[in-house]
């Protein structure tokens, strides 16, 4: 948990070394002029990406589906947006990799795999305290009945 406030922390600095290098690299008003348009691309790129997203979830759910994926990808894609609209050169290639459908794609994955994961190791706890504090469940036997008068 130290090492996220840590990074936390670190993260506006080295932007802003990064910024300053580069500015020293090509000059004051091109960088600039990057990182306005980068802001720009952003919200254009968030707001076509995020209708896109939501005409997909909307037709799921028309169709009686969980939009599970469209809401994840929904989610990466506003996390990306606002990547964008942060001044910084390193926020903004994060940004762009959370637009790309193709690493969105990658990055939802590999969500929904450890939401599972953590699920399933949550569950086996549950189960284990369960069986230690002595609960026992009943057991169910399933059948059917005729009722004959």
């Amino acid at each position: 948990m130290r090492i996220f406030l840590f990074l936390f922390l670190l993260f506006p600095i080295i932007e802003l070394a990064l910024l300053i290098q580069v500015g020293s690299a090509i000059g004051v008003l091109p960088t600039l002029l990057l990182v306005v348009g980068t802001a720009i691309l952003g919200a254009v790129l968030l707001r076509v990406a995020g209708v896109a997203t939501a005409w997909r979830a909307r037709e799921k759910l028309a169709r009686g589906e969980l939009p599970e994926q469209e809401m994840l990808e929904g989610l990466l894609i506003a996390v990306g947006g606002g990547l964008l609209l942060l001044p910084g050169f390193i926020s903004d290639i994060f940004g762009v990799l959370c637009l790309i459908p193709f690493t969105r794609r990658l990055l939802v994955n590999k969500v929904r795999l450890r939401a599972a994961e953590q699920a399933m190791r949550q569950r086996a706890f549950f189960d284990d305290q369960a069986a230690r504090s002595g609960v026992v469940r009943p057991q169910v036997l399933e059948g059917e009945y005729e009722r004959r008068d």
